[in-house]
């Protein structure tokens, strides 16, 4: 792992989860496997809080246990999986744009707690919702159900490993989790019933002790344990990458063609979304045929202009569909590695060009497309004169994002007979600029919270007054006093306010701006890597 991973990854642990689960998280990122024994003395802190921060890292899946051969157990960090924090909120507007609300706030819920049954997760999820409603209107229980039901079919989200029911041999220093791959997607069969449950106000409250209390002393309170209860489930990245990779495909061929051929390749991928394995370089095959019947009812195209338009994305040089054979009218794949590719050079191109200006993006275009030139041939193709085209070259060469091959004539390397030949190693690039983009975004984080901190007496005081604001508008206070307590911020104060709320958004929105990139050049990466 690279410095800049290991920073982001620790101020991701700090400002979700604290100091002391940062401090475990970071050693374990660090160092690698680690036992209990080295955690504690490592860190300084005691055995019960290196004990709860490996609970609060096991929980989410930030981290796992392993029995090595010596015996014992040891404690790894999932570095990768803690990166994907950042990345949180488009798993969540990515889940409110598929299934509404509803699906929005079980993806939020279990993205927060890591792990969750499903009664707990459609009862919490019934209870936010009916807080938002208006009064007398309660969300049911069966709604959010068949929500969650709708998520688990398109696999968003999948059970967690379970304790096996029938334990083979002595219990171990730790417990092997077992999960069955027909089941993982499997709902159990809950019958849910009931409304979900606004908070209770503090006049109940004040009529005697909180229900709870009462229940404790009068022995109510041990409800049966739920049908589901040992069933946990969690959010499934892998298939929220899969779609975010889609619409990153989609996106690009209607800006490379139009509006019908995107519609085209959305509904090939559609189609094979739940089939195709995540790796995989291409989608299943498809006829023409089954295509036309998916198609969207909106679309009334004839049969034969989709096999035109097939034709064409078929024939385009980015190849981003391929045809794999002509039964049932031709069968077609989408070739997602490829179209991958595409997508990374094109980020890369666009770097380029901002970084060095458009003639540098000339002269990496012409790289990309001829493979290797020497310096003259750049010359002349760029069509760019001799002393500007060589401080180009040397300017991208410096910063990585070309790289310089030489091929001598004779054993003995000597430059003058040698070819010095100029090429884009585009995995190389793209790995670079991968580095680059985390070690922006923990500067865009350490800015942020460092404004916040700035600013903290400033944002303390103003939530005081909105929270005596909120207390004398529920018991129906006069305008002229709401005012009077308005006016305990002063103007210098509320333009102060105004200005950091601004640049929190914009620092906000620039960390998923990156995280956009990151994606791009992360899957492309894992697309070059070839798999046992």
């Amino acid at each position: 792992m690279t410095q800049a991973e290991i920073k982001l990854c620790s101020l991701l642990l700090r400002e979700h989860f604290g100091e002391i689960v940062e401090r475990v998280g970071t050693l374990l990122v660090r160092a690698g496997a680690q036992p209990l024994r080295m955690l504690v003395g490592d860190t300084g802190l005691s055995l019960e809080q290196v004990k709860k921060a490996l609970c609060v890292l096991l929980q989410h899946n930030l981290a796992t246990f392993q029995l090595p051969k010596r015996g014992g157990v040891e404690y790894e960090a999932r570095a990768e999986r803690v990166l994907r924090i950042l990345r949180y909120p488009r798993y969540i507007y990515a889940a409110k744009t598929l299934y509404g609300d509803t699906g929005e706030l079980l993806v939020e819920e279990l993205l927060l707690n890591g792990k969750m049954t499903m009664s707990a997760a459609v009862r919490k999820v019934a209870d936010r919702l009916t807080e938002t409603m208006e009064d007398g209107r309660t969300m049911d229980y069966a709604d959010v159900s068949s929500t969650f039901v709708r998520l688990a079919d398109t696999h968003l989200v999948q059970r967690c490993p379970l304790l096996p029911e029938t334990p083979q041999g002595p219990p171990g220093p730790a417990p092997t989790l077992v999960l069955d791959e027909k089941e993982m997607y499997t709902v159990p069969r809950l019958n849910l019933t009931g409304r979900g449950k606004r908070r209770r106000s503090c006049e109940e409250e004040e009529e005697g002790e909180p229900r709870a209390k009462k229940q404790k002393a009068d022995g109510e309170g041990s409800e049966p344990p739920p049908e589901d209860d040992g069933i946990y489930w969690q959010v499934n990245l892998e298939r929220f990458h899969q779609h975010f990779r889609d619409q990153a495909i989609v996106s690009a061929v209607a800006n490379r063609m139009d509006q019908t051929s995107s519609e085209i390749v959305r509904t090939m991928l559609r189609m094979s979304e739940v089939t195709t394995a995540s790796g995989a370089p291409y989608t299943q095959p498809l006829s023409s045929n089954e295509i036309f019947r998916s198609l969207p009812a909106g679309y009334n195209i004839s049969k034969q202009v989709l096999d035109q338009y097939l034709t064409l994305l078929a024939d385009d040089p980015l190849e981003f569909v391929g045809k794999s054979g002509d039964s049932g009218g031709g069968m077609y794949t989408v070739n997602l590695h490829k179209a991958l590719a595409s997508l990374a050079t094109a980020t890369l191109e666009s770097i380029v060009e901002e970084r060095f200006g458009s003639r540098c993006a000339r002269i990496f275009r012409l790289l990309l497309r001829k493979k290797h030139l020497e310096q003259k041939q750049v010359e002349d193709f760029a069509m760019i004169p001799a002393k500007e085209a060589k401080e180009m070259l040397y300017r991208m060469l410096s910063e990585n994002f070309v790289a310089l091959q030489e091929i001598p004539k004779t054993p003995d390397h000597a430059p003058s007979r040698t070819f010095y030949l100029y090429t884009v190693n585009v995995p190389a690039s793209a790995r670079m600029l991968l580095h680059r983009c985390y070690k922006s975004v923990a500067n865009l984080m350490e800015r942020r919270q460092f404004e916040t901190k700035e600013n903290k007496r400033l944002l303390e005081k103003s939530q005081r007054v909105e929270a005596i604001l909120a207390s004398m508008q529920a018991t129906g206070a006069e305008a002229a006093q709401l005012q009077e307590i308005e006016e305990m911020i002063t103007a210098p104060e509320r333009q102060q306010l105004e200005s950091l709320k601004r640049n929190v958004n914009k620092l906000d929105a620039s960390e998923n701006q990156v995280d956009e990139t990151i994606f791009v050049l992360e899957s492309f990466i894992h697309s070059t890597i070839r798999k046992p």
